[in-house]
């Protein structure tokens, strides 16, 4: 994005897909870690490694909460470019918008929380499968 925090819509349409297709693949890959942890629940009756399968799931679930939370906001945010798109047709392809910085960041930063998270969840996978 430029240094004046101003874009066009095409761009910021264009990651609000992105962010889209992102979250939306973080849920599934989110339910195939919580099965799995099924299938770990099972083989162990171990009080600590219990109780990480209990921490794991926690922190699935807090993920999974910011992810609705970040799905609605994207779509609010695209929603407000629309209802502008409709009211300046003409406007809307040689405007700039102000940047969605805030959003971006979230973003980046529940990126480096999941990916953290993913890596210690692998790591406990090593060990208990």
């Amino acid at each position: 994005m430029n240094q004046n925090n101003v874009v066009y819509i095409s761009d910021l349409h264009f990651e609000h897909v992105q962010w889209r297709s992102e979250l939306l693949f973080w849920e599934e890959q989110i339910k195939s870690y919580i099965k799995r942890l099924e299938e770990v629940v099972v083989r162990w009756s171990d009080n600590e490694i219990r109780s990480k399968i209990e921490h794991f799931q926690n922190q699935f679930i807090l993920h999974n909460d910011v992810i609705d939370v970040l799905k609605k906001d994207v779509k609010k945010h695209e929603q407000q470019i629309a209802q502008y798109a409709e009211v300046h047709p003409v406007a809307i392809n040689h405007i700039h918008f102000e940047d969605h910085g805030n959003l971006r960041e979230r973003m980046n930063t529940q990126r480096e929380i999941y990916s953290e998270l993913k890596g210690n969840y692998f790591k406990f996978l090593s060990k208990t499968m």
